[in-house]
């Protein structure tokens, strides 16, 4: 397509083009890979919500957990984070290689370590 704006003395820039091409459905979309991380549907004892009830209102009175993964250019590495829920500030937070309990564990490690009174 650039020879022939280029003959018709056109200069189209990148998102002009996409704009048009868009605008008369010929915009090849990119088929979008989502990766499903979680399984809700397992056969493991899943734990009530314990702290719905509980009004927060200092910093450090209720922590949260959760694991992300992080695509690279060879595989996977997955993030263990700690979470203030009072102000979500990240408490601590851990990187590894696998996703496995020694990761949260390291994470949670850390958290209490820094916030010794």
């Amino acid at each position: 397509m650039d020879q022939e704006f280029t003959k018709a003395y056109l200069k189209v820039g990148r998102d002009t083009l996409f704009n048009v091409l868009r605008k008369y459905k010929i915009l090849a979309l990119r088929k979008k890979y989502r990766m499903r991380t979680t399984n809700s549907h397992h056969r493991f004892y899943k734990y009530g919500n314990i702290i719905k009830d509980i009004e927060i209102n200092i910093p450090n009175h209720v922590w949260a957990s959760d694991i992300t993964y992080i695509r690279t250019v060879k595989d996977f590495c997955y993030m263990a984070l700690i979470t203030d829920t009072y102000s979500p500030k990240i408490v601590s937070y851990v990187l590894s290689d696998r996703s496995e309990l020694n990761g949260c564990v390291r994470a949670l490690n850390k958290a209490i370590y820094q916030k010794k009174p």
